[in-house]
């Protein structure tokens, strides 16, 4: 089982392979070598089995030609350019969110190997005039550049699958928090830092108010499903290949709560609250009221509480814990 993690030097990708390393199988097979693909070298975990590292564009359809051969069983496709990035600068979001998301679906086509690929979509790709709950078959409606790239990986991942060129499934990922590590440039960059800084005694700066409701998912969990995603049958998924990844819809206001319910009342005191207009433009416009229906009975989960995504962030994350 060889496994290729494109995007693999960011923190779901960096927590992708060393969760793989330690499981040392995939699919009901021994994994015999991984490589970690980004823009830079990503750093490699330790693992029972060869890792090496890759720098790649993944724009350059040379550069992914040379990424991808016919020993690449299980494709990770994490690499993104993110949601206010690709919103403040549409050219780079279309050239990594939809060029070279076809350059590595043309590369699998050209192989005829039909590797596994496991694609990390959004929840960017609903928004606008949708009903409430958003169904797994509710029709995409992205209100941003990031969200139209995402639902047009999408639909490339459920034909290409259809055509037997791969054999794919898209997950649209919740926010994932708590991260670790510096704030991004994605709209919703904050939901981490909110928790993430306090709990590391630096001051945070929240854009919305307490009561602004969010899906989330901690980064665990997150690969956890990344790991069952990539193990599901395909025949299992049905006629489309994407699906909502579980999460659980929590307020700021309860998401302090679980962080003073688990590492006391100082940490919030460092929260500031500052409206940030073009970061509101973008997260009002996101949906909350989502029915994971597919996923869940696919097995995969959310957490049960935000109390558990604080507390996942200070075991494997917190520096000094």
């Amino acid at each position: 089982m060889n496994i290729l993690i494109i995007g693999g030097g960011g923190v779901v990708g960096q927590k992708l392979a060393r969760r793989l390393a330690e499981r040392g199988e995939l699919r009901g097979q021994t994994i015999s070598s991984m490589v970690l693909a980004d823009i830079a070298d990503p750093p490699q975990p330790e693992a029972p089995f060869p890792v090496a590292s890759a720098s790649c564009d993944i724009s350059d359809a040379a550069a992914v030609a040379g990424l991808i051969d016919e020993s690449t069983d299980v494709i990770y496709l994490l690499a993104a350019v993110v949601s206010a990035h690709a919103e403040s600068d549409f050219d780079i979001g279309m050239r990594v969110n939809l060029h070279g998301v076809l350059n590595v679906l043309e590369r699998c086509r050209a192989l005829q190997s039909a590797p596994v690929l496991v694609f990390t979509s959004s929840l960017a790709v609903f928004g606008g005039d949708v009903p409430d709950p958003i169904e797994d078959w509710t029709i995409p409606n992205p209100q941003t550049s990031y969200g139209a790239q995402k639902a047009i990986g999408e639909l490339l991942v459920n034909d290409y699958s259809r055509r037997g060129f791969i054999d794919g499934r898209a997950f649209r990922l919740p926010t994932i928090s708590v991260r670790p590590g510096k704030p991004n440039l994605a709209a919703s960059s904050f939901m981490s830092s909110i928790i993430r800084e306090p709990l590391n005694g630096q001051e945070a700066v929240c854009p919305v108010d307490l009561d602004f409701p969010h899906y989330y998912l901690s980064p665990r969990r997150c690969v956890e499903n990344l790991i069952l995603g990539a193990e599901i049958d395909g025949d299992a998924m049905g006629s489309s290949r994407s699906m909502m990844m579980p999460g659980r819809t929590w307020t700021i206001g309860q998401m302090i709560d679980a962080m003073t319910a688990v590492a006391g009342p100082d940490p919030a005191k460092l929260i500031r609250f500052e409206e940030q207009p073009e970061i509101n433009a973008i997260v009002k416009g996101w949906k909350y009221d989502l029915n994971p229906a597919k996923a869940l009975s696919l097995g995969l989960k959310a957490d049960d509480s935000f109390e558990d995504n604080v507390r996942y962030y200070i075991k494997d994350d917190l520096p000094g814990a």
